[in-house]
């Protein structure tokens, strides 16, 4: 059984938050387009297009917390823990090329991030983001 998180800090701006989200959301569901239903009808025969099938829970950080629960993460990839992350380099970025290379010249400990996204085992999942609260 798997589990999915996303992990924002509750201090940034409304839109950032949104933003952060968005590219959370479309970074799992590139790398796992099985978490996505299929497309329905409603009752006038109008197509809805698929969404996510699994309960993602958006869970609140602060920038430090983030940093240590995504080195934390990191350290888990060979157990099957997917990790995303949108960092303050990527929201300031005009172009992916941009936000490539000013990531590539970057150490870990000068990065902020602004959320994290988890898929993996539910156990490791839920041990890595129990005690954190729902965003609000």
């Amino acid at each position: 059984m798997t589990r999915s998180c996303f992990i924002i800090d509750p201090t940034l701006p409304l839109g950032l938050i949104a933003n952060t989200a968005a590219i959370l959301s479309l970074s799992l569901g590139a790398a796992h387009p099985h978490l996505i239903g299929p497309a329905v009808t409603n009752g006038d025969g109008d197509r809805h297009e698929g969404i996510t099938q699994v309960v993602l829970p958006i869970l609140a950080a602060d920038a430090d917390a983030l940093h240590s629960l995504r080195t934390k993460a990191a350290g888990h990839r060979a157990d099957g823990l997917m990790l995303v992350d949108v960092t303050e380099t990527a929201q300031r970025a005009k172009a992916y090329q941009d936000y490539a290379d000013r990531l590539s010249v970057m150490r870990g400990d000068d990065i902020r991030y602004f959320g994290i996204g988890l898929h993996g085992p539910a156990g490791l999942v839920r041990s890595m983001t129990g005690h954190l609260p729902l965003l609000k």
